[in-house]
């Protein structure tokens, strides 16, 4: 009898629970060139940031650096689990991989894929987990459009049409100032603003202004950059000058914080099952084009709202309609192929190219955030590629989401 139960013990031990069969979460404590990130370090953060430094930069901002807190919801809305991870093959310069093949190449930090609720793939590396709050970079642009669109429902902004300095008084009789809230999401103000990220750029000049404690603060820097280079809304020019504004008349027109609108009026309603966590300058504002530190799956909840054109079970958060013209083009210099180049752009968001409406959230080193509102699918994707742009294997994301697309829709 004895021999008896300890069989039955030994058998429970090493069979296979059902639900290790479901696409659960795989935790790598490694990655592609782990060393270079300082692994045998435990993944350091610090500055200044060296490749070294990336993987704990982006995924424990906190420590470097001060943050307002965005408040999670209540109750955590859960997601479903597929039963099995999705085996995925798309096909890439001529040659056939899957999910396992990506990420033994790429610097990925948080790999997410969700059909409208259901979890189909995730996967975490470098030792990070699914309580990291990952860095977006410039995905919080298309966040702060959100809020744009909230604002202008609540009368907060009366017209997309308005002029910036219609809310930001200390912007009055500047060129940026003059220019309409509908340009500034658009990537379009005219002004001559230069953004390549070599630190010596416009951008960095913007970034000292507001991060550092002698810097003149938002309002003045964005003064600063006062010479038109084309009428507003006629070019697209990437800047992270126009979404600063953004964030200057979200904070003027709704008396808050970003981070407290962004809580209020998006964040607790989406079922968030952690806190967020947004940079604040040096002058106490949240730079609205980049900085928001987000966890995996509270990121796939965000796709999940865009994708449903911003309603959450039954509940508008988002008016449609605004999601509908953010995320579509506007105008010929704004499609796809155009001025953006591969990509257009809508509202401070990037529109795939394609017969149907597809979107994606990009942030520099990598974080990307796909949509697709047809069929409801949603990749996340976190990174710590060494360059802030031009990799040259990047490419391979938007093969990888192609080939999910056809297997899963059929289109």
């Amino acid at each position: 009898m004895r021999l008896i139960v300890l069989a039955a013990i030994l058998v429970c031990a090493v069979a296979p629970s059902p639900s290790l069969a479901e696409a659960l979460p795989v935790f790598n404590p490694s990655g592609p060139n782990a060393e270079a990130y300082g692994s045998a370090e435990g993944y350091p953060a610090g500055y200044p940031q060296t490749q070294r430094m990336l993987v704990g930069n982006f995924s424990h901002y906190e420590s470097v650096s001060r943050t307002r807190n965005v408040a999670r919801a209540a109750t955590p809305a859960k997601f479903d689990r597929a039963p099995a991870e999705i085996d995925l093959h798309y096909t890439f310069r001529g040659e056939t991989h899957t999910i396992g093949d990506y990420l033994s190449r790429h610097p990925t930090t948080g790999f997410l894929i969700i059909k409208d609720n259901t979890i189909l793939s995730e996967h975490y590396q470098y030792g990070r987990t699914e309580t990291d709050k990952f860095m977006s970079q410039s995905m919080s642009k298309t966040v702060a459009s959100m809020l744009v669109g909230i604002a202008v429902s609540e009368g907060r902004i009366k017209s997309l049409d308005d002029q910036a300095a219609t809310y930001v008084t200390g912007l009055a009789d500047s060129e940026i100032g003059a220019t309409p809230i509908r340009a500034l999401l658009h990537m379009a103000s005219g002004i001559k603003f230069r953004e390549v990220y070599d630190g010596h750029d416009d951008a960095a000049a913007l970034n000292n202004a507001i991060w550092s404690r002698n810097g003149e603060g938002a309002v003045a820097a964005a003064r600063r950059f006062n010479v038109r280079e084309a009428p507003p809304d006629t070019v697209w020019h990437y800047k992270g000058l126009d979404t600063e504004t953004i964030g200057l008349v979200l904070k003027e027109a709704t008396g808050e914080t970003l981070a407290d609108y962004l809580s209020e009026k998006i964040w607790r309603r989406i079922g968030t099952e952690s806190d967020a966590a947004w940079a604040i300058d040096a002058h106490g504002q949240e730079p609205a084009f980049c900085c928001l530190n987000v966890t995996l799956r509270d990121w796939g909840r965000l796709g999940k709202l865009l994708a449903h054109d911003g309603n959450w079970n039954g509940e508008q958060i988002i008016p449609k309609d605004y999601v509908i013209a953010a995320t579509t083009p506007s105008a010929p210099f704004l499609n796809p192929g155009r001025g953006a180049g591969y990509y257009g752009y809508g509202y401070q968001v990037w529109l795939v190219p394609g017969s149907a409406r597809q979107f994606v959230l990009i942030g520099i080193h990598g974080q990307m955030l796909y949509i697709d509102p047809v069929s409801k699918l949603v990749l996340v994707h976190t990174a710590v590629r060494p360059t802030p742009t031009a990799d040259p294997m990047a490419p391979e994301l938007g093969a990888l989401w192609r080939g999910l697309l056809l297997q899963e829709s059929g289109g």
